[in-house]
């Protein structure tokens, strides 16, 4: 005799599910734009939702692996990939994920056009949206810097369709000695007697070990100390045979999530590189790829909360309990719309940036845009981040003990997510980031302009009390900041505002969205997110007294 089997969540065509995607591009880009690639999205959504997703499943337990040694006791290093991640690059090349943004066929759209491809496509990759973000982020920084060999040699490979010719770039930043305190990196540079740069150190933490280049950090002997002392330079990983240059792969990461990345701890033994731009100053001319690469981040957040809710909805629909399905169970019904709220918030926010990097690379960005921009990527990625891990939590959640189950495969998106608010800056840096910056006072007045500027343009009736609530948070954030002087306590509040900025900006830009989507596409649905998401309270904005945290915790020496 047969017992019950609950039927496992399944997905359709993640592209035409998703209404809050689709609303928003009917929105911003012109008709005849959308219509030039929505075939493509659509075979993305398909491809995404289908097929991709459960060759995923399919290659849940495979790992990278490493092996050091051959037979024959020769040092070789070489990392094997999973099947998915070999699968995964062939689409990105296929679809063009890292060279829609520099071909620019879509004009100011065409960042736009590249990031709702990746966000369709990442959930379904297994994190391969990682060398992609490095690459992509290598590409602008190489053309910022305006190293005219360099620019020649590695960008059309960084940027190319064809798989026999495709590069991916690691971004080798991350040290013991300094984590997200970068100027206290011990990679050195020495010049030797030919006039070439070679590097020597460890690096602790490199994502994507099988890049074909790199752009890192090292410190030029007699430099002197902190960030300013540091040079970017360039790295080609392996020689014309085939064989490392000067690297020794020391070991495989092991991960709490993204374990199908292959994250490496590596020696640099004389490795030899080039500069990218001028032998100091590098953590400043390495900031175009943490521009791009948070991008990124915020978008695969999205990504990953969509996926997630996706899931956690059709299983609400399909499965039944205390007599009804899950769906039709009020209290779950509430914590799904809630999650959908939180997802509309980030997407929205997200995609804004998008947009202000499309019409800043295309020249199309004037001198205030610019300060929004600069202000707001640090503060899209750290609030995107923990949206993300709680959304993943939550869905979890929502599937009770199945969720618990690896075999499901749903725990991994809790532990993916994870890392998220952790790469390109953890929330409290990003935070210190948005608050300490010099032009903080110019990038707060156009936040301002830009809340303002959408809250003024919802004027339905049923959208004033989440209004009125964006308002208040923007103004308690711009209270709290003018009336602080005191440095300790700013910087211990830094974190509740920049997740207060953030999370009035997502809602401004849910009002103003709902308004547009009552008047022409005659719904509902944009209105309920923003009333949604303006009930879920914000952290207090008072700071706790400095003597508080230190009675709490004390002195070092104390412990």
């Amino acid at each position: 005799m047969h017992g019950f089997v609950q039927p496992a969540p399944t997905l359709g065509n993640e592209y035409l599910a998703d209404s809050v995607l689709r609303s928003y591009l009917a929105r911003h880009l012109p008709q005849v734009t959308r219509n030039a690639f929505e075939p493509q999205l659509t075979a993305m959504g398909a491809l995404a939702g289908g097929e991709l997703y459960g060759e995923q499943l399919a290659d849940r337990l495979n790992e990278p692996r490493l092996t050091q040694w051959d037979a024959w006791g020769n040092r070789v290093d070489r990392i094997e990939l999973t099947a998915l991640w070999r699968r995964a690059e062939q689409i990105a090349l296929e679809y063009g994920l890292n060279a829609i943004p520099y071909e620019r066929r879509d004009g100011r759209y065409s960042r736009t056009h590249q990031f709702a491809l990746v966000y369709l496509f990442h959930a379904s990759s297994d994190v391969y949206t990682c060398p992609l973000a490095m690459t992509d982020g290598a590409a602008r920084t190489l053309l910022e810097a305006n190293n005219r060999s360099l620019i020649a040699r590695a960008v059309p490979h960084l940027t190319s369709r064809d798989p026999g010719y495709f590069w991916t770039s690691g971004q080798w930043m991350t040290e013991a000695s300094g984590g997200s305190d970068v100027g206290a990196s011990l990679t050195t540079a020495r010049r030797d007697a030919d006039g070439l740069w070679r590097l020597y150190g460890k690096k602790w933490f490199t994502s994507a070990a099988t890049s074909q280049m790199a752009l890192t950090l090292a410190r030029p002997e007699g430099n002197g100390p902190g960030g300013s002392g540091l040079a970017l330079f360039y790295v080609e990983t392996r020689d014309a045979e085939g064989r490392l240059q000067g690297i020794r792969i020391e070991r495989l990461k092991d991960k709490l999530g993204t374990r199908k990345v292959p994250t490496a701890e590596l020696t640099l033994e004389g490795t030899p590189a080039e500069l990218v731009a001028g032998t100091s100053q590098g953590t400043r001319d390495i900031e175009p790829m943490l521009r791009i690469t948070r991008v990124w981040n915020s978008v695969c957040a999205c990504s990953f909360m969509r996926r997630g809710i996706a899931l956690a909805t059709d299983y609400a629909c399909r499965r039944r309990a205390f007599g009804a399905p899950l769906i039709d169970q009020p209290l779950h019904r509430d914590t799904l719309a809630t999650l959908a709220a939180e997802l509309a918030g980030a997407l929205h926010l997200t995609f804004e940036v998008v947009d202000l990097l499309g019409r800043e690379e295309c020249g199309e960005l004037d001198e205030k845009g610019r300060h929004l921009l600069r202000l707001l990527l640090p503060i899209t990625k750290l609030v995107t981040g923990k949206q993300s891990v709680a959304v993943a939590s939550e869905v979890l959640e929502a599937f009770g003990g199945a969720g618990y189950i690896e075999d499901t495969g749903l725990p991994v998106l809790l532990r993916d997510s994870q890392v998220l608010p952790i790469w390109e800056g953890t929330t409290n840096v990003l935070s210190l980031d948005a608050l300490l910056r010099t032009d903080l006072e110019h990038g707060m007045k156009a936040l301002a302009d830009r809340v303002g500027l959408a809250l003024d343009a919802a004027r339905e009736p049923r959208l004033a009390s989440a209004v009125a609530t964006a308002r208040d948070w923007l103004e308690g954030a711009t209270q709290w900041l003018a009336t602080r002087r005191d440095r300790v306590e700013l910087q211990a509040g830094a974190r509740r505002f920049a997740m207060a900025l953030g999370r009035s900006v997502q809602l401004a830009l849910l009002c103003e969205h709902a308004q547009w989507a009552l008047a022409d596409e005659k719904t509902t649905r944009a209105l309920a997110l923003a009333r949604r998401f303006s009930r879920v309270p914000l952290a207090n904005m008072e700071s706790v007294p400095a003597a508080e945290n230190g009675e709490l915790f004390g002195d070092c020496a104390d412990q």
